[in-house]
């Protein structure tokens, strides 16, 4: 009853009613999108195209179905994601971006921001450019003069950038992060989809009960489990030295570092399965368009490395655990946490400030790393291991999409949180 309370407070404050309003006009608007679909596109080889890999399939779950339809956001948010990663990436080699983005202040994170857009538009133009040269050559579409190719490069160029604005008025005029309540419902829109298609199938007589038990299991155990992980974080306490000015005694507070445990978030599980399903897409073209040379290796594929095989499977383990050690040091700067203390006079109890409470943080963020890394893999072959299990292959339960709907919905109910507690509000979740 208290949640329901909750909600009737948030939605009674003018401001937060307003904004929450918003976030779902936007879905609407984001949902209508979906189905506006580029012109004199072969929709049946379109399908076929996709059937025959997984790699378009996981792009398109991402943009809820907008890539199945073809529609003018089929590329969905992606090249913006890409953008963002390599402008984090690029804080390593050039450091006056890092700088910019930490101590920049409002300018700074606004020029980042206006090159994270430019290279969007660039990465967008690029990703559109190669997708409609490949689909052209497979006769995707009815048309091929080069004034119709042009305008579908610039179209789905054109939609991608739309979704980058729409993201960026959500963050603005709504609650949350834009970007990622997109990726949130565009997620979500796929559900219904899956529902049916068992629901088709146990009409049918093809699904066992035990195997909807094992498999509804799984999906719980699944989401508590991730929730646990998102929230979870090691704290590290910290002592501030006390100061005598004058006649007042400054410091002397006890405060804590909180190290999250999943610092890679769903970023290491992109990366690899992107890796992972790239060769398998292009073997499949490979094979359509009759390449010799590309033969064996389509074979060899199709035989070892197939989605799902053991190879395929313990590849994709070990990729998910290098990206998350990789992104997480990437992400959490450990040397300027240490350098942070040592210059607002705090310490690690037992630990001397400086190079050794860098190195104790250092231990620290590998160990929890390694915790998060084993538990991202495993969570990445689950959906290979729960259709094994449960010979389910309608309702895909994907540790990506798991990974982000929890984490944008917890996001979401933080933020809802905090406006409340401004108004002395009692917010969604408990401390």
């Amino acid at each position: 009853m208290n949640i329901w309370r909750n909600v009737a407070n948030a939605l009674v404050v003018p401001e937060i009613r307003n904004r929450v309003l918003f976030v779902f006009g936007a879905f609407a608007v984001f949902v209508v999108m979906v189905y506006v679909q580029v012109p004199f596109v072969n929709i049946s080889q379109w399908q076929s195209i996709l059937a025959s890999g997984q790699f378009l399939n996981f792009i398109g779950f991402l943009s809820g179905g907008a890539l199945q339809h073809f529609s003018v956001i089929a590329m969905g948010i992606t090249p913006y994601i890409n953008a963002s990663i390599i402008m984090q990436l690029m804080t390593i080699v050039f450091p006056n971006i890092k700088e910019m983005m930490q101590h920049g202040g409002e300018e700074g994170r606004r020029i980042v921001g206006l090159y994270t857009r430019w290279l969007t538009i660039v990465l967008a133009i690029a990703q559109a450019t190669a997708m409609v040269f490949m689909l052209n050559r497979a006769h995707v579409f009815l048309r091929s003069d080069l004034f119709y190719l042009v305008m579908v490069v610039l179209t789905l160029t054109a939609g991608t950038v739309w979704l980058m604005w729409l993201g960026e008025q959500i963050t603005d005029k709504g609650i949350g992060n834009g970007v990622s309540l997109i990726i949130f419902v565009g997620i979500i829109l796929r559900y219904p989809t899956y529902f049916s298609q068992t629901l088709q199938l146990g009409e049918k007589g093809g699904l066992n009960v035990l195997g909807l038990v094992i498999f509804g299991l799984i999906a719980v155990l699944s989401l508590i489990s991730i929730v646990f992980m998102y929230q979870g974080q090691r704290r590290v306490p910290v002592q501030y030295a006390k100061r005598v000015v004058g006649r007042k005694v400054y410091g002397g507070r006890s405060t804590y570092i909180p190290l999250r445990l999943n610092n890679a978030g769903v970023i290491s599980i992109i990366f690899a399965i992107s890796i992972l399903l790239l060769p398998q897409q292009l073997s499949s073209w490979a094979q359509q368009g009759g390449v010799a040379w590309m033969q064996p290796v389509v074979q060899w594929i199709a035989l070892y490395f197939n989605y799902g095989s053991l190879l395929y499977n313990l590849v994709y383990f070990v990729l998910v655990v290098a990206f998350t050690f990789f992104y997480s040091s990437v992400v959490l700067q450990i040397q300027d946490i240490g350098e942070s203390l040592k210059k607002q006079g705090g310490f690690i109890p037992g630990i001397r400030p400086g190079k050794p409470t860098t190195d104790y943080l250092q231990k620290i963020l590998v160990r929890i790393t390694a915790v998060a890394a084993v538990y991202l893999g495993l969570l990445a072959i689950l959906p290979n291991v729960t259709q094994s299990l449960t010979h389910i292959t309608t309702f895909y339960l994907g540790s990506t999409s798991l990974l982000i709907v929890v984490g944008v919905a917890l996001d979401t109910m933080t933020q809802i949180e905090a406006r409340l507690a401004m108004r002395d509000y009692r917010g969604f979740i408990k401390q």
